[in-house]
């Protein structure tokens, strides 16, 4: 697995929550997906992942951090309480840590391709569960 070509970062707005993301192939051909949930669409979210790269989530103030559950509570959404914007979302599952992030958080989300909509609020619990871990990073560091 090859990561190092693909790097990229990005954040809130405020500086309080900064991401890295290691990509496997160049950002044109990730697709983020905009999901249809009234949060996500609130928010203006598209997700991009590989299951494949890597995603670091470095936090400056734990106090500044919002963590949000919303629809089954599967997924965790982690937003800066004082800037407002969506980051990523995490989630857990046998003892594994699995995340996405928002593509429009990072530095150079106009590198991503198209985005293309999805509705996992049409899937059941365990439909939408096996979905992310198929798709969102599995090499997920969380740092405050």
């Amino acid at each position: 697995m090859q990561t190092d070509n693909y790097r990229m970062s990005g954040g809130c707005h405020c500086g309080n929550i900064r991401v890295k993301l290691e990509l496997t192939r160049a950002p044109v051909t990730y697709n983020p997906r905009a999901c249809d949930c009234d949060f996500c669409r609130k928010h203006g979210t598209a997700y991009v992942s590989d299951p494949n790269g890597s995603l670091s989530i470095r936090i400056k103030d734990r106090e500044r951090v919002v963590r949000y559950r919303h629809g089954l509570g599967i997924a965790e959404f982690i937003l800066c309480g004082s800037c407002g914007v969506m980051v990523a979302a995490e989630l857990h599952v046998d003892g594994w840590l699995h995340a996405v992030c928002n593509a429009r958080a990072t530095d150079g989300w106009t590198q991503f391709g198209e985005e293309e909509p999805v509705s996992p609020k049409n899937l059941s619990a365990s439909e939408r569960t096996a979905r992310w871990q198929r798709l969102w990073f599995r090499n997920v560091s969380i740092v405050s």
